[in-house]
């Protein structure tokens, strides 16, 4: 009789426990981070009657345990992560792309304005009219940069400040995963059983901080997880937690790096932190921002530069040689924050064509100079002695160093990041636009070869003799004499060059047929250089000469343009995979209402059908009583 009361409490207390489970669930359904909990039953050992049969003793609680897959969990954190990374560049990437690809007031719209303004002075070059609408797009256009330039600024700024809010929220979770490891660690030790709930809430801090960087676990036997970030790096050791700390890049005081703080000691992170909303922030800095900011200013240089360089070739309306027509920022160097030694690094521009949109690192190592990519870090060769004399020469640059560095020092150097900053036009007055060309070139009367010549073109703008004139006397086919002077031979190419200039003559001349080349004076309608502008603008003169200035334009808006579609998409599909995840993870850690009301139904009914037992056992008790009094 004994045993069948002790079958009966057990099962009463059992099913009492399953009820509270069943109810919890119930309670917890709509609970984010909720994992369904059961409880583990399994039958008393039974005693042995004497007869030599066994009889069984009712039920034991062995626990109440969570339905929890950590493979599913982990597949939906990685999912959760690249999505999150994927929804942060897109919508950052979408931000440059709408600045730089909009038909009206985009880059490529701006760049075409000024190029029609320029043929529009070849056009009509005597128009005092076309010359200020010249002057007034070039304004523009400069307005237009600066005014990109300064948007790529304050995004760096946005993009600057959510790093710093992701380094804060990531040590937090950090933190409170630490916090719940004790706590788990404690409450097992006291009750022998997991605390599932707490269990659930430190799952739940882990899937935050997936959505922010990418995260490996590792489970302790002690019920603790510790927690990697980046290549490896432990963010959370058992009770104790690691930091991410926001520092000053130590180039760039503006540009916030980000640091693994574990104690005492600090380590640069580098580009190690991928995944999450803090990669997707990352990772739209160097492969969207940066470049885009480097890659207007390499073609404001290369604007700047053939403008000038074909402007200065040129002949105003009052008959003066042309001067630049804008300036432009200089390129920079920043010294490391570390540096000890006293050296100095200057930089200036050489060449636009063999110019990049990169940044390097120039470092002090072994009493020697090194150049590397800040990007790649492919090292860069360097040529020269990095004297004034000599400059270290390398892809469109000229380096000078002095001072005393030791090994070690390092700048970082920027050939266009600065140049839009300071881009001005320097020619206000329409009358100063220098649409002719300084020379002109005629034939003499009565020639009797058949050679033309052509109307001539400038090398050099600084030649003193440039508008000199010179008179080409023939003495035969193909021998000449410049102003009655020497005896030179006409080349196959018919091309004579000489003070500055060069003409092509086309045919055969005669002996004593005559050309001159002087001075365009009155040239007012003259518009050959107005057209070399023009020309120039749509001419290969980046990449080593290979890609013209609306061609850089319109690969730049491209490949973001490329970039954010790419991202739109990689989001999208992978939202459908983080649904899928989601939803497979949820189908064994999730609660279902419909199960669990058919569980407190089928618990309640075992409560009741156990109460009986003990009832019954009453009933015997009491009739044994009634028959030995």
């Amino acid at each position: 009789m004994s045993d069948m009361l002790n079958s009966g409490v057990s099962g009463l207390l059992a099913m009492q426990r399953a009820l509270d489970v069943t109810s919890h669930n119930i309670a917890n359904a709509s609970t984010a981070g909720y994992s369904r909990q059961r409880v583990d039953l399994a039958a008393v050992l039974p005693a042995d009657s004497g007869g030599g049969d066994f009889v069984g003793r009712g039920v034991n609680v062995l626990g109440v345990r969570r339905s929890y897959d950590e493979l599913l969990a982990n597949q939906q954190r990685s999912a959760a992560g690249n999505f999150s990374r994927l929804d942060t560049y897109a919508s950052r990437a979408q931000t440059l792309s709408n600045l730089f690809g909009d038909s009206t007031t985009g880059l490529s719209a701006s760049l075409q304005r000024f190029t029609n303004a320029v043929q529009g002075v070849a056009n009509t070059p005597t128009s005092t009219a076309a010359r200020q609408v010249l002057l007034s797009e070039a304004e523009g256009l400069k307005q237009r940069l600066q005014t990109y330039d300064n948007r790529l600024q304050e995004i760096s700024v946005e993009t600057n400040t959510s790093i710093k809010n992701e380094a804060t929220t990531i040590s937090d979770l950090a933190a409170r995963i630490a916090t719940l490891n004790q706590q788990i660690v404690s409450t097992q030790n006291q009750t022998g059983q997991q605390p599932n709930d707490l269990m659930d809430a430190r799952d739940q801090q882990i899937d935050e901080l997936s959505r922010h960087v990418s995260v490996s676990i590792e489970s302790q036997g002690d019920g603790t997880l510790n927690v990697y970030i980046g290549k490896g790096q432990p963010l959370v050791l058992g009770t104790r937690a690691a930091s991410i700390v926001a520092q000053s890049d130590r180039y760039d005081v503006s540009r916030i790096n980000l640091s693994y703080k574990s104690g005492s000691t600090t380590t640069d992170l580098g580009d190690s932190l991928s995944g999450g909303s803090l990669g997707g922030l990352l990772d739209f800095r160097t492969e969207l921002l940066d470049p885009a900011r480097n890659q207007l200013g390499q073609v404001t240089v290369g604007l700047t530069s053939v403008v000038n360089a074909q402007h200065r070739e040129g002949q105003d309306l009052a008959g003066n040689m042309g001067g630049d027509l804008f300036s432009v920022g200089g390129a920079r160097a920043l010294p490391a924050s570390s540096n000890t030694g006293s050296g100095t690094v200057s930089i200036t521009r050489t060449n636009a064509s063999t110019l990049t949109a990169s940044d390097y690192v120039l470092q002090y190592t072994g009493g020697a100079w090194a150049l590397r990519r800040a990007d790649t870090g492919v090292a860069v060769a360097l040529t020269g002695t990095g004297t004034a004399a000599d400059p270290f020469q390398a892809e469109g640059l000229a380096i000078v160093v002095g001072g005393t560095p030791v090994t070690g020092d390092s700048y970082k150097l920027q050939p266009t990041a600065g140049a839009i900053s300071g881009l001005q036009v320097l020619v206000t007055d329409a009358t100063k636009v220098a649409a002719a060309a300084p020379i002109r070139s005629s034939v003499a009367f009565g020639n009797k070869g058949g050679a033309t010549i052509s109307a001539g073109e400038v090398l050099d703008a600084t030649a003193p003799q440039l508008r000199g004139t010179v008179n080409i006397a023939f003495t035969s086919s193909s021998t000449y004499t410049l102003n009655g002077t020497g005896s030179y031979t006409l080349p196959a190419s018919g091309v004579i060059a000489v003070n500055g200039w060069m003409v092509q003559l086309s045919g055969t001349p005669a002996a004593g047929d005559g050309f001159v080349v002087q001075s365009n004076t009155g040239g007012t309608g003259d518009n050959r250089n107005a057209l070399e502008i023009a020309r120039m603008l749509d001419t290969g003169v980046l990449t080593g000469g290979t890609e013209s200035l609306t061609g850089a334009v319109s690969r730049m808006v491209g490949a973001v343009g490329v970039a954010t579609n790419q991202a739109q998409n990689g989001r999208d599909t992978q939202k459908l995979i983080l649904e899928d995840t989601t939803s497979a993870r949820d189908g064994v850690q999730g609660v279902n209402l419909d199960e669990e009301a058919a569980n407190m139904m089928r618990f309640q009914q075992a409560y009741q059908a156990t109460a009986q037992v003990i009832k019954a056992t009453q009933t015997l008790f009491d009739t044994l009583l009634q028959a030995t009094r």
